[in-house]
């Protein structure tokens, strides 16, 4: 047996034989619910192997087709491949035939097949089993499925089986198998507990692949664990694919912690959302526009929260219409590009359209520029080709990012993303700076940006060595590639511009020396900030350049209660404190230095943020 990485999935109305046929076909019965069994329709999803002629098996989920489950049935149809229409031959098309088709084409569904079924009903009722064909065919006109065969079958006679597999086997040869690289994504359809073995989920692997052992996370919770073992149809297996059943025993995860809904997903690549941007198409037949801000159901993956329609650029979509838009959900959700959603009425609960989330990482923009940016972003999405041109885009659009942010914004797994940054960067379309990806346009905007400001600070100071690199606001990764393109150079821990000079500013070195002498006059009798500025008799500009150029380049430092202490003082003070032990008191260094407490507990405490010394009780260490 071949397991073949593709989901069949039923649509159809109620009591109109959708689990009677997956029984005939595959042997399953998918009502596993008592109630379900007593009252005689489906209620939960469904699911079963369905083992083809040549030995591949596909994965058949068979879905609820009462209104009230529409939820279900978007649940278990949001991660089909191909669908099954099922029409009983003696009702015809029903209203949540209707539904479950319009529900199909809104989830992207592009191919399936249509079954007649209870054809053993009207056996007697000579015509009307080709009467009920071209009514199908009528039907579909206009939809994925035109043109696509239609099959009269009885899962009670078993009259027409042989012919929906060979159809079922067509089908299959045509729809393209989901790719089985990237990062994993399993939306959560059930969620259970066996003895013995723990916390056991189900669902159809959107992306990627799984294996035994792998480190996952639940969200939106962020709970973290890991695979314990993997099962698809009941059968332990080392590797799970993207459009496949899986069944995931997870270690480190309570059951209490999961439920329909989440996300069991690789760990640190996706990350929920409370607004998306998207495509958004009304179904023709809804009696109403959907207005801005109107609130809506939102089914997406096997979750349904509520939330906002945000219109960009008008004020509500048409009937027919399609138009992009954001959706502002009340609770966080995890999903992915190019994911499919379904739109129902907040009241009554009425399917209205649907549509394609396009960037899954959004926020409501306030004013017309940004609503211009997030039109222009979804329009630039759209065309994007590949996750390369994708990226590229979003990189440009936000300038820079880390790379584990990279790494959410992609969706993929750390070798996808080494390999597109690695083409861009050999393209010359971003800088990677050690942890942080840039857009070479962003790149060049800081470059300058620095480069000004270095420039700024060495006009104003032209007697120092340079800006100190804290004054920097940037990274050392940034500066680093600053100096590496020639931009800046790093002398110490001052940067300035290749061509910069210090001045040997004698006007400037006589007033540093005053400050100095000043203060070395009063000592441990310090003056304040504003006591020096009156005794120096400065100019307030020229005072407050000499202050900052000698903190720049440590010669002062302002302490606590705003006392100056220059750097002479603050050495003789370290050795002061030195000569009286590694354990003293304050009153030992006021009677040492002739001071008093009002300005040696400054002293101290400027020591104690510096590291020189230690506070312990009423003592303090040396260090």
């Amino acid at each position: 047996m071949r397991e073949i990485s593709l989901v069949l999935g039923t649509a159809g109305h109620i009591d109109h034989g959708k689990t009677a046929l997956i029984n005939a076909l595959t042997g399953v019965n998918c009502d596993r619910l008592i109630e379900e069994r007593k009252r005689g329709i489906t209620i939960e999803l469904g699911f079963a192997p369905l083992k083809l002629d040549d030995g591949r098996v596909v994965s058949v989920i068979d879905v609820p087709g009462h209104e009230k489950f529409i939820r279900q049935m978007v649940a278990g149809a949001s991660g089909i491949d191909a669908a099954l229409l099922v029409i009983a031959a003696d009702e015809s098309v029903m209203p949540q035939t209707r539904e479950h088709l319009a529900i199909m084409e809104l989830l992207g569904v592009h191919d399936g097949l249509v079954a007649v079924t209870k054809i053993d009903r009207v056996k007697d009722d000579e015509g009307m089993v080709d009467l009920v064909v071209d009514d199908v065919r009528d039907f579909v006109k206009g939809t994925f499925l035109e043109g696509r065969a239609v099959v009269p079958v009885s899962s009670v006679t078993g009259e027409g089986l042989d012919d929906l597999r060979r159809e079922i086997t067509a089908l299959i040869d045509r729809v393209k198998v989901r790719p089985r690289s990237g990062a994993f994504f399993l939306p959560v359809d059930r969620a259970f507990t066996i003895s013995g073995f723990g916390t056991v989920v189900t669902g159809t692997a959107y992306h990627g692949t799984a294996r035994p052992a792998d480190k996952i996370e639940v969200l939106p919770s962020g709970r973290e664990g890991r695979i314990r073992t993997l099962q698809v149809h009941g059968q332990n297996v080392e590797n799970a694919y993207a459009g496949q059943r899986v069944a995931a025993n997870l270690a480190g995860i309570d059951i209490d912690e999961i439920t329909r809904g989440d996300v069991v997903c690789s760990k640190g690549i996706f990350r929920p959302t409370k607004c998306f941007e998207s495509v958004v198409k009304i179904l023709p037949n809804v009696k109403e526009p959907v207005r801005h801000w109107q609130r809506v159901h939102v089914c997406t993956g096997t979750s349904e929260v509520l939330a906002r329609v945000s219109l960009l650029n008008t004020k509500q979509i048409e009937p027919g219409e399609t138009q992009s838009a954001q959706l502002v959900l009340e609770e966080p959700v995890v999903c992915t590009y190019g994911q499919r959603f379904i739109l129902r009425f907040y009241s009554p609960l009425n399917t209205i359209g649907g549509g394609e989330i396009i960037y899954p990482y959004s926020y409501k923009p306030r004013g017309a520029a940004l609503r211009s940016k997030i039109l222009g972003r979804i329009e630039n999405l759209k065309s994007a080709k590949t996750p390369e041109d994708r990226f590229s885009f979003l990189i440009n659009d936000a300038g820079s990012m880390t790379k584990s942010e990279a790494l959410q914004v992609l969706q993929d797994t750390q070798e996808r993303l080494d390999s597109i940054t690695e083409k861009l960067s050999s393209a010359g379309k971003i800088v990677i700076a050690d942890n942080v990806i840039m857009s070479e346009n962003y790149c060049g905007e800081i470059m300058n940006a620095l480069k000004q400001s270095v420039t700024q600070y060495q006009n104003h100071y032209p007697s120092e060595a340079g800006m100190p690199l804290e004054d920097a606001n940037t990274s050392r990764a940034v500066v680093n590639l600053a100096v590496s393109r020639g931009v800046i150079v790093v002398d110490g821990n001052k940067l300035h511009t290749p061509d910069f000079v210090p001045q040997n500013d004698e006007a400037f070195n006589a007033m540093t020396e005053s400050v100095k002498k000043i203060c070395m006059s009063h000592k441990w009798q310090m003056l304040t900030i504003d006591e020096l500025k009156k005794e120096l008799k400065l100019p307030e500009k020229v005072f407050t350049k000499i202050i900052q150029a000698m903190r720049n380049n440590n010669s002062l430092a302002l302490i606590p209660e705003g006392y100056v202490l220059i750097r002479e003082l603050e050495d003789e003070m370290r050795n002061i404190l030195r000569g009286l032990g590694t354990q003293i008191t304050l009153a030992q260094v006021r009677d040492s230095t002739g001071s008093t407490r009002k300005f040696i507990l400054p002293i101290l405490e400027y020591f104690d943020s510096k590291g020189y010394t230690r506070r312990a009780g009423d003592y303090r260490v040396v260090l």
